[in-house]
């Protein structure tokens, strides 16, 4: 065997050693991106359902039913992909695409969650945020058509806005029902500030409520600070009835 038929040898051996590292690592690339593309598509999944089984029902329209549905569909499909044996999430795909055929029709079961309390005004956010970030991703991977995604998020928005609605109101007609005017003062007083600071004049008429609200509680407070024309009488009777004590000790002592 000459040098150079040694020397091809060599390099051959080389190069076949750099070809299979290479592949190794293409192909543990591909592990790795498979196994994050599964948690992502799953964290996906979990979330829009999480959105679609909670969220409260005075603020669920078929519309965003459906829009979640369409959402968890398109992330179980691609989870799909990835694992194409599995039995479990071929019957999630089916089910979930016989409801987005229901279109408009699609069922809204989500009961009532009145919004009584800070924590639940908090949770509500929560999954309008969850929505918000949802529906921004869908777009980005093309799941969504970028006008379909603008209108959404401009939605979205709007409910943000009910969401404080009801949760000043509540919490202001709680308050007088509890005879408590000046918490409900605080209460209606806010929601028309936040009301006040949106960009457009959409939530007039609920913003002319609060100021109505506002004004009563006021008049409440006005009224339990005059004292009653009984409380009066009372006070001046018994001023007049010291005056008089006083007369007499002063008689008494003099005489």
């Amino acid at each position: 065997m000459t040098p150079s038929m040694i020397t091809l040898l060599v390099i051959a051996g080389i190069v076949l050693l750099i070809a299979i590292g290479y592949i190794n690592h293409v192909v543990e690339n591909n592990k790795l991106e498979k196994a994050r593309l599964k948690v992502e598509f799953n964290d996906r999944i979990r979330r829009c359902s999480e959105v679609n089984e909670t969220f409260p029902g005075q603020m669920m329209s078929p519309g965003l039913k459906l829009l979640l549905t369409r959402l968890e569909l398109n992330a179980t499909q691609r989870l799909l992909l990835l694992n194409k044996s599995s039995v479990p999430l071929k019957a999630r795909v089916a089910e979930l695409e016989a409801l987005v055929a229901k279109g408009d029709s699609i069922p809204v079961n989500n009961p009532p969650r009145p919004i009584l309390t800070e924590a639940k005004a908090k949770d509500a956010r929560f999954l309008l945020e969850t929505l918000h970030g949802q529906v921004t991703r869908a777009a980005k991977d093309r799941g969504l058509a970028s006008n379909e995604a603008k209108q959404w998020l401009k939605e979205i928005r709007h409910l943000l806005v009910i969401l404080h609605i009801e949760f000043f109101n509540n919490l202001g007609q709680l308050a007088l029902q509890q005879n408590q005017p000046g918490q409900a003062r605080l209460a209606f007083e806010r929601g028309a500030q936040y009301l006040r600071k949106q960009p457009d004049a959409l939530y007039s008429s609920q913003l002319k409520a609060f100021e109505a609200q506002l004004a009563r509680a006021n008049a409440i407070l006005q009224n339990n600070l005059e004292p009653s024309t009984q409380e009066v009488n009372e006070l001046t009777e018994g001023l007049r009835t010291d005056e008089i004590e006083g007369d007499w000790k002063k008689k008494a002592i003099y005489d």
